[in-house]
């Protein structure tokens, strides 16, 4: 008998597609805030000179496709990933899939999603999705990001599968190829991982861009801009801070309540109480990112406009980078083996 498919929203795409695939497959026991530990998912990067829709270049994540990638090794899953020159190789691959009767995880441009009420259409190539069917020539989608299924023609698939611009997906499909037999203790060693190199991403990274020294960095810059900038564009490079942050994925805020919710998931598997406690400062660094998203907010609105305001902002980003400095080094010193 086929096996049916089930749809579950998420917060964040690719933590979505992971825990889709994986207990589509018979681990039961993934979540989206497991996926996103034991992925490493979180992260903070700022890189100066590189503009995106016309604001600075900010991510609150690790690579694209890292996620997936990294929890799937951490549980011993095989995974098969493809990407295609040709438009037509690349549509006779996902039929054939589909005919097999599995789901696989495509990476597509959000710009021509058709489903996607227009203000959410960006050029961001790094969304994703899953093809689960398909009826009367239209793939049938389970985005996560969305309340239910949905659809997408064979034009609008090609359409988005090859995307063009940065980070183009170039039809990237992929799939769990072979799923072994997943113990508890296998879970833990994977949440281990993935603590310990969330920490060490957020604490070492070299320079000063990326981390918690990168939202330090953001602080100082924003204290910048009005002066450099002028009011009106500088208030456009808070919008984008904000729209980056709680509009394409999950962003700062969502995604500090995501690694709060995956400690607290880990203390099934690894016995150490302060897993909880440090949970709650994640909590709190969240609540700091979206009281600084309320704030950015007002100001790319006009209701704020003096360099106070910029400075409040700034402050808010400097808490919240001590706050997170020393939850990760707390993780750090942590005895999980």
């Amino acid at each position: 008998m086929e096996k049916k498919f089930k749809h579950i929203q998420s917060a964040h795409c690719e933590n979505g597609v992971a825990t889709s695939l994986l207990r589509y497959h018979g681990l039961e026991f993934m979540t989206e805030p497991l996926a996103f530990g034991m992925g490493s998912g979180i992260f903070y990067l700022h890189i100066p000179y590189l503009s995106i829709n016309n604001g600075p270049a900010i991510t609150y994540r690790t690579m694209p496709g890292w996620i997936f990638s990294r929890t799937c090794k951490s549980l011993g899953v095989k995974v098969h990933r493809e990407k295609f020159r040709n438009e037509q190789t690349a549509q006779a691959f996902l039929d054939q899939k589909v005919k097999e009767g599995a789901p696989v995880g495509c990476q597509v441009g959000v710009f021509n999603l058709p489903y996607f009420p227009p203000e959410y259409r960006f050029h961001f190539n790094a969304h994703n999705l899953i093809v689960y069917g398909k009826e009367n020539g239209n793939y049938l989608i389970s985005d996560p990001v969305m309340e239910t299924v949905t659809s997408l023609s064979e034009e609008d698939m090609l359409k988005v599968r090859f995307a063009k611009g940065p980070l183009a997906p170039k039809g990237h499909i992929y799939f769990p190829e072979k799923v072994g037999l997943v113990t508890d203790e296998i879970i833990k060693k994977g949440i281990i991982k993935g603590i310990k190199r969330s920490s060490r991403d957020m604490l070492y990274i070299p320079g000063n861009i990326g981390g918690v020294s990168g939202i330090k960095y953001t602080a100082k810059q924003i204290r910048k801009w009005r002066d450099k900038l002028g009011p009106r564009k500088a208030g456009l490079y808070l919008g984008q801070i904000v729209r980056m942050q709680e509009e394409i994925g999950t962003g700062g805020g969502g995604f500090r309540f995501l690694f709060a919710a995956f400690l607290e998931q880990a203390h099934q598997y690894v016995k150490q109480d302060q897993l909880i406690q440090i949970s709650e400062e994640f909590t709190k660094a969240g609540d700091l990112w979206r009281a600084s998203a309320v704030n950015m907010g007002r100001i790319y609105k006009g209701r704020l406009n003096e360099q106070k305001d910029f400075e409040e902002s700034a402050d808010l980003l400097m808490q919240i980078s001590e706050i997170e400095k020393q939850a990760f080094k707390k993780l750090l010193k942590l005895k999980l083996d």
